[in-house]
This record gives structure tokens, C-alpha cells and sequence, in this order.
């Protein structure tokens, strides 16, 4: 065979019979510019474009969010919310029980809480049960100048304690423009009556005793005329509080401070449940609902 009998197609037919493979014509191979362009339309159909893409991105953004709706739903995010909501105010009430006896019951009414001994200007003891004249003044100013609140609530089940901080919360009940009402409980002792008949209307429990006794001092005590003149001032701004905001007169809660037949180591008079009604003290016999049903009634 002579050299110019072997051509192209000769030369490619020979090499993929004697390998076994099948080599493509260059003619099925597009070159150049047809080239750039099949890769160009492959790569279009591939991307969608305007709104087209737009929802693609939703609906695979939807597809990794379980319920496949891609958006939260407003009702339970707001569920949420207001459950959270509802924590922390429920959290916020057990921590003013506790640090100050204070809730306020259906946004209307205030409960306040006179326990224990009243504390003055001298710290009681850790493991003492106290109520803080610098806790319960404040709260009242508060009361005062809240227009949710409506009426003010007292339970009272207190030893008594110092004299000028009992005095004081006194005061400031008794000026408040709202209606308020007291309740004792257990006991309402010394400094604690003042407490007891400063509301507009007053209750105790059957149970429920006061006692009247005369003004003490604790610590070092001059044996000059000057102290028991001081003591009988202070003595007469308690007693004439007492007869401001009750209907026991003066000369009556005199004669019950100064009994010597009741109390075997002290001077006074315990009062239990209808003798504190009987005497004046205290408006009415009663519990926590008929407490209520009246402070409710002077709301209107």
C-alpha cells in the first residue's frame, strides 16, 4: 500500500480497531462559541431567576423548618409570651410574701401584713420574725399614689415592738384617702393596737386577743423625775391615738393599762375576741371573708 493511501479516517480506523475503542468524530464536539453557549444554557436552566427564584428559596428554606410552613405562627409565639409573662409576675408575688408580707389581691386591694415584732431603729435579731417600719412606709406612700389600688387590707398577729416606728405606720394608715380595713389574728399586742384601729373599720377573730399594757423601756434606765415624765408622754400619745380612731374613751383604756388583777408579772389587760368589740376597740367580730365583703363595700 502507498503512502498517499493512507488518510485520516484510515489512520483513526486503524488505531481504534487495533485498541478496541471507539474514538468520537471531532464534528460531534462542539468548539468555540457553540462551546461557551451549551455550557451557558446548561448553567440557566439550573438557576431560576426573578419570582421563580424567590420561591425556590422559600420553599427550601420551608423545607428545613418543621411543619414546612417556613414562618412561626403568631398564637403560639404569643402563648409563649404571655406564659413567660405569667412566670414572672407569679415569681414576683411568692418574693413579696416573702420578704414583706405584701400581695395585692386582684389589682384592686393591697394586703399588708403586721407580724411578729415591729421593728425600730435597732435590728432585731436574724431568727426573729419582724416587720420593717422602713419596708411598710414606703408601701404605703405607694398605695397612696397608685390609682389601681383601691383599698388597703391589714392582718395584723404581732407582739408589738418599738414605740415611735409603731406609731408611725399608724399615722400613715390612718391618713390614707382610700378605704382600709384591719383584721387581727392570733394577737395584736401593744404598739399593735394603734395599728389595729387606725383602718376606717376594724375586725378580730374570736380568738384574736390585745392586750394593753403601760409603756416599757429596755436597757439602762435613769431613776430621775425627767424619765417618768418622758414616760408618761409617750404613754399619752399612744392612749390618745387609741381613743382618736375607736370608740374607747380615754379614762376607760387608762384604767385597762394600769390594771394590776389580770397580768400576774405586769400592769394591763388582755382582751380576747368580743371583749375588744365590747370595749370599743375593735368594730366587729369576724374573719378574712367578712374583712373583705366590707372593704369591697366601701369601695362601691
Amino acid at each position: 500500500m502507498r503512502f498517499e493511501d493512507f488518510n485520516e479516517e484510515k489512520v483513526y480506523g486503524l488505531c481504534g480497531a487495533h485498541k478496541g475503542l471507539d474514538i468520537p468524530k471531532t464534528q460531534d464536539t462542539p468548539k468555540g462559541q457553540d462551546t461557551q453557549k451549551a455550557q451557558s444554557v446548561s448553567k440557566a436552566q439550573n438557576i431560576p431567576k426573578g419570582q421563580d427564584a424567590k420561591k425556590a428559596q422559600g420553599a427550601s428554606k420551608a423545607q428545613d423548618i418543621p411543619g414546612g410552613q417556613g414562618i412561626p405562627k403568631t398564637q403560639d409565639t404569643q402563648r409563649e409570651q404571655d406564659a413567660g409573662k405569667t412566670q414572672d409576675i407569679e415569681k414576683e408575688r411568692r418574693e413579696a410574701i416573702r420578704d414583706t408580707g405584701e400581695v395585692s389581691l386582684h389589682g384592686r386591694i393591697h394586703l399588708l401584713t403586721v407580724i411578729g415584732e415591729i421593728e425600730g431603729h435597732d435590728c432585731l435579731p436574724g431568727n426573729s420574725k419582724t416587720t420593717k417600719y422602713e419596708h411598710v412606709l414606703p408601701k404605703l406612700a405607694e398605695i397612696e399614689d397608685n390609682p389601681r389600688i383601691e383599698g388597703l387590707l391589714i392582718l395584723l398577729n404581732t407582739v408589738g415592738g418599738d414605740v415611735e416606728a409603731g406609731l408611725a405606720i399608724a399615722e400613715m394608715i390612718a391618713s390614707l384617702s382610700k378605704p382600709t380595713v384591719s383584721l387581727v389574728l392570733g394577737g395584736s399586742h401593744s404598739i399593735g393596737v394603734p395599728i389595729a384601729v387606725s383602718t376606717d373599720y376594724s375586725f378580730i377573730v374570736k380568738t384574736g386577743t390585745m392586750v394593753i399594757h403601760p409603756v416599757r423601756m429596755n436597757g439602762t434606765v435613769i431613776g430621775a423625775p425627767q424619765t417618768y415624765d418622758y414616760f408618761k408622754q409617750m404613754q399619752d400619745r399612744i392612749l390618745g391615738f387609741i381613743s382618736d380612731h375607736s370608740k374607747a374613751s380615754r379614762e376607760r383604756l387608762e384604767e385597762l393599762m394600769l390594771d394590776t388583777g389580770i397580768l400576774t408579772k405586769d400592769l394591763g389587760t388582755i382582751l380576747v375576741g368580743g371583749e375588744a368589740v365590747k370595749e370599743g376597740l375593735i368594730d366587729e367580730i369576724g374573719g378574712i371573708g367578712r374583712a373583705l365583703a366590707k372593704l369591697y363595700e366601701m369601695i362601691g
